[in-house]
C-alpha cells in the first residue's frame, strides 16, 4: 500500500501544514506501529537524517534531501575532494594526517592561512585565521586532522540557497569590523544587494554537479574570480527572514507543487 501523505523525520518542516513530522527515533522499533507503517509506505521521506538516509537509499525509497546531499553534511574533506574531482573553483586546500604530515604544512602554505575543524563544525565555529607558528600550534592542538586552506582576504561573501533544482534565495554576508569570517552567527550583516549572476550560476552548477538538492553554497569573489568556499546543508533561516521570505510557506508550496 502506497501512502500519499507527506512524511518527515527531522523537525525542519514541523510548521508545514501539508507534512506529518514524526520525529527522530534512533531505534526504529521505538516508532509506533502506525508511524512505522507510514514510513514504510510513504513514496518519499522528507529530512530523513543522515542515519536513515543511508537506510532508505538501501531499500530504494526516495528522500528529500536526497541521499547524495547527506553524504557531505558537515564534512569539509569530502566536499573538497568532490570540488577537485569536478573541477569546481575552490580555494587551494590540503588535508594533513598525523604528526609527520602536519609538520609539512609550512611546505605548502605561507602565513596567513585558514585552518578548519574538518568535520562537524558550522556557523563559523571551528574556523581559524592562522597568522604565525604559535597560531598553528594552537590550532593543531584542537584537531587530529588538519584542514588547511589558502586565505583569500575579503570582508564579505555570498550565500546562495538551492532547494530542489532552483535558487530560492541569495544574499551577501558582510563581516563585522576586525572579523575575517562572514557568518551571521558571528555578527555578520546580511545585505540584500543583488548577487552577481556569475555567482548564482556557479552555485547552481555546483549543487547540480554534486547532486545536492537542499544546500546553502558559500561563494567568495577574489581578484575578479568566484570561488566556492563550502556547502552548508544545515543553513540558517535569518537571511530568509530579513528578506521577508516565509520559509515554512515556501517549503509548503514547493512540496505542494511537487518540486521537492
Amino acid at each position: 500500500m502506497i501512502n500519499n501523505q507527506n512524511i518527515a523525520i527531522e523537525a525542519r518542516l514541523r510548521g508545514c501544514r501539508n507534512v506529518i513530522t514524526l520525529g527522530v527515533r534512533p531505534n526504529f522499533s521505538d516508532y509506533s506501529h502506525k508511524d512505522a507503517d507510514l514510513i514504510r509506505n510513504a513514496k518519499k521521506i522528507y529530512y530523513p537524517t543522515t542515519f536513515y538516509a543511508d537506510l532508505f537509499d538501501a531499500m530504494g525509497k526516495k528522500t528529500f534531501p536526497g541521499y547524495h546531499t547527506y553524504k557531505c553534511v558537515q564534512d569539509k574533506i569530502k566536499q573538497t575532494a568532490l570540488f577537485e574531482l569536478l573541477e569546481i573553483p575552490h580555494p587551494r586546500t590540503r588535508v594533513f594526517y598525523g604528526k609527520r604530515q602536519k609538520n609539512g604544512i609550512s611546505d605548502y602554505f605561507e602565513f596567513p592561512f585558514i585552518g578548519k575543524i574538518p568535520r562537524g563544525s558550522a556557523m563559523g565555529r571551528g574556523v581559524f585565521l592562522i597568522k604565525n607558528p604559535d597560531d598553528l600550534l594552537s590550532y593543531l592542538d584542537l584537531t587530529t586532522v588538519a584542514y588547511i586552506q589558502e586565505y583569500l582576504p575579503s570582508d564579505r561573501d555570498m550565500r546562495v540557497v538551492v532547494i530542489g533544482n532552483k535558487i530560492v534565495h541569495a544574499y551577501w554576508r558582510i563581516a563585522p569590523n576586525g572579523e575575517f569570517r562572514s557568518n551571521v552567527a558571528v555578527g555578520a550583516k546580511v545585505s540584500l544587494d543583488p548577487v552577481p549572476q556569475k555567482a548564482l550560476d556557479l552555485a547552481l552548477c555546483t549543487a547540480q554537479q554534486c547532486r545536492w538538492d537542499d544546500v546553502g553554497i558559500d561563494i567568495i569573489k577574489h581578484n575578479g574570480k568566484f570561488y566556492v568556499l563550502e556547502a552548508n546543508m544545515k543553513y540558517g533561516k535569518e537571511g530568509f527572514r530579513l528578506a521577508g521570505i516565509d520559509y515554512t510557506m515556501l517549503m509548503e508550496t514547493l512540496i505542494q507543487n511537487g518540486e521537492i
